[in-house]
């Protein structure tokens, strides 16, 4: 009887364990054949936060933290900061986007800078002191037009180059944790929370909200390559919606690599099918097949940042900001960050 219950007992063990690999074998995720990032050196530490690009290719603007303006000429290999006199207030400027020459910069305290020749002159543009919270986004749209938004969801267009602006919402939503816009005009942003979601499109007078499909805090999210939407939750949790038209019709939640509990923070696509995910303690992820499949770029793990954006400009022209000064630029020809 003894020896009946000992291998009873050794069978539950080993029923145990093989359930519990199982369940993690998401575990640790397989690395990429070969990192197509490379760490870029910049004049200093502070904490990038956008990057956009004039008509030119290698003309490019980096904005960050403590009033940080940077420009680079070579496609981003090298940067030089540029000072603009605004007086003794430090900014964060959260913000840029050209369309051509033209570009906008916002931030906070709330700011707007205009350029209309590349960058070499920029001018401050007044905006109201009843502007409902502090500008956090803005996209150039055209010939003098652009788009703003701010930190409590207020959106607003100009087609004169920054002297009339006309509100596209009604009422603000609340304070925000982040927001983003999809190219044909429509916005998904998170609340400071993490509760819930809203969501606007163009005609709509107000934003319309939406609960969260989990117990988990919402950390980000933003729209898909063929417009549907994509969200990251707490604990490393991705999710993609299954529909244009139907904003809470989710496919299944993801845990891409279970370790990597503390965070993913931004997420973007490259192509229709390649996916890279920005997060915490330099974790970079990486899906072929528009989120099918997972692998992680371990040549970057060393990098001693917290990744909080990931962007593509165009397919060959990509960049992750992170904290006090890292960058990474995409480059498929480096075989190492």
């Amino acid at each position: 009887m003894k020896s009946i219950l000992n291998s009873l007992k050794a069978f539950v063990v080993v029923a145990v364990v093989v359930l519990f690999c199982t369940g993690c074998a998401n575990a640790y995720l397989p690395p990429v054949a070969s990192s197509p990032w490379e760490v870029i050196s910049l004049p200093n530490e502070v904490t990038p936060l956008d990057i956009a690009f004039t008509s030119d290719a290698n003309h490019g603007w980096l904005v960050g933290k403590q009033s940080s303006l940077m420009e680079t000429t070579d496609g981003g290999k090298t940067w030089e900061p540029r000072t603009l006199d605004l007086g003794t207030q430090i900014y964060n400027f959260s913000s840029i986007s050209f369309f051509g020459n033209e570009g906008w910069v916002v931030g906070e305290p709330t700011i707007m800078l205009h350029t209309t020749d590349g960058g070499k002159t920029w001018s401050q543009v007044p905006l109201s002191e009843q502007l409902p919270g502090t500008t956090r986004t803005v996209v150039a749209l055209g010939k003098d037009a652009a788009e703003l938004t701010t930190d409590v969801g207020a959106i607003y267009q100009t087609k004169d180059g920054g002297r009339n602006w006309q509100a596209m919402v009604q009422e603000a939503v609340g304070v925000l944790r982040n927001i983003s816009r999809s190219p044909d005009g429509h916005y998904v942003s998170v609340s400071a929370r993490g509760n819930f979601y809203s969501t606007w499109e163009p005609g709509q007078d107000a934003w319309q909200p939406h609960n969260r499909n989990s117990s988990r805090r919402l950390q980000n999210m933003g729209f898909t390559s063929d417009g549907r939407l994509w969200l990251l939750a707490r604990g490393g949790i991705v999710q993609f919606g299954n529909s244009v038209m139907d904003l809470e019709d989710w496919s299944d939640a993801q845990s891409p690599e279970f370790s990597t509990s503390w965070g993913l923070l931004d997420l973007a696509y490259r192509t229709p099918e390649d996916v890279w995910v920005a997060g915490g303690s330099g974790n970079l992820l990486y899906s072929p097949d528009g989120g099918k499949t997972w692998q992680k770029d371990r040549t970057v793990e060393s990098v001693p940042s917290n990744f909080y954006k990931v962007t593509f400009l165009t397919p060959d022209q990509g960049f992750v900001l992170g904290q006090d000064g890292v960058m990474l630029r995409y480059n498929p020809n480096s075989s190492a960050a």
